[in-house]
């Protein structure tokens, strides 16, 4: 491997200068920078990331801390954080805390020395100490807190609004029975969505059946185990809403499976806005959360955090969430722009006239 000593032996430069040009936090010449990076680049020249953050202070590298990595609603967290980050000349570093207060202790110490600030999403209420804890050796932003953490920016999901607004829509279709999935327990998004559960069938008029608040895991098989109890009800519920998309989609799976038809039997709305959900057939009706945009605005508000004077009141930031009506609720023919009412899962045939799924897309689960 090349060192900065034979780069700058072959630019006829100082060691000084090729680490200005490299760290750019001291203009240099032009012309001088030029010839440095074409003779980096022919020598094969990696900068030290690391010896220059101890010089600098400055790594230009984001942590980014989530319960967990796999499924849609992450990709797209981690895309915005990604997105956002290299418009401003930053890396992320990323890592899954899992469910738990220690591992999150253990990965942000892991972090420590190789990242500028560190993105979030805190598992559990015991978490909140930890927090504190790192916050007052980087800037942290908290994504969907449970609680509000001194000197930290945040960014979240109107859970309760949205699924207030799902299950609003459902009585206003005439459906009296709504059974509904529920997230994991602990998980503040998911405490949020059942709170709006509630809250909207009080505002019917209705009482909550707790036989019909189904535990769940926000993953597809807790959906499809959910099947049973919702049919075995007597009497049996009209529609059902699940915590998110993933659990929608287990549970409309199961009801084909058991030969019910959606949504002339039992109509179902899901909660994320997945890519697929618009291609299924029935298409799913769910709540639109940005979650692309959270992770965008995340970056923002780092970026905030590390320019605010001492002192600043943090930010805190709720993202919109926003009823997106398709077929499986049982709405007119034609609500999406698709035709029909064929019941089973699978691709449609008839592609929905959907938006297409843009960059600021976008809480959950």
């Amino acid at each position: 491997m090349a060192t900065i000593r034979e780069v700058a032996l072959a630019a006829g430069v100082s060691i000084a200068t090729v680490s200005r040009v490299f760290n750019k936090n001291t203009p240099v010449n032009p012309d001088t920078a030029e010839r440095v990076l074409q003779v980096a680049g022919r020598l094969d020249y990696w900068p030290n990331s690391a010896a220059q953050g101890l010089a600098t202070r400055c790594t230009r590298t984001f942590g980014v801390m989530l319960p967990d990595l796999f499924g849609e609603f992450y990709s797209d967290v981690i895309r915005g954080i990604d997105q956002q980050a290299r418009v401003h000349q930053y890396q992320i570093l990323l890592s899954s805390s899992h469910s738990n207060s220690e591992d999150v202790l253990s990965a942000s110490r892991a972090m420590l020395g190789r990242i500028d600030g560190l993105i979030l999403m805190a598992p559990d209420e015991s978490s909140h100490e930890i927090v504190e804890r790192v916050r007052r050796r980087v800037p942290v932003v908290l994504l969907s807190p449970r609680t509000r953490v001194d000197d930290c920016h945040s960014v979240g999901i109107d859970n309760f609004c949205g699924a207030k607004e799902a299950v609003a829509h459902l009585v206003s279709l005439g459906h009296r029975q709504v059974a509904f999935i529920t997230g994991p327990e602990g998980n503040v998004d998911a405490e949020e969505r059942l709170r709006g559960f509630r809250q909207a069938l009080t505002e019917a008029g209705r009482d909550t059946d707790e036989a019909l608040v189904i535990p769940g895991d926000f993953h597809e098989s807790a959906g499809f185990d959910a099947c049973s109890t919702i049919l075995e009800h007597s009497p049996r519920p009209t529609a059902v809403f699940a915590a998110n998309d993933s659990m929608a989609i287990g549970l409309l799976a199961a009801l084909q499976r058991r030969g019910c038809r959606v949504p002339e039997d039992i109509a179902v709305v899901g909660f994320d806005n997945v890519a697929i959900a618009g291609y299924l057939n029935p298409s799913l009706t769910t709540v639109n959360v940005d979650a692309c945009g959270l992770g965008r605005q995340a970056v923002d508000l780092m970026l905030n955090a590390m320019e605010a004077k001492p002192g600043s009141d943090p930010v805190r930031q709720v993202i919109p969430a926003v009823l997106k009506v398709r077929r499986s609720c049982g709405a007119p023919s034609g609500a999406d722009g698709e035709s029909g009412a064929g019941s089973v899962l699978s691709m449609s045939p008839d592609f929905p006239r959907q938006e297409p799924k843009a960059a600021n897309r976008g809480l959950t689960s």
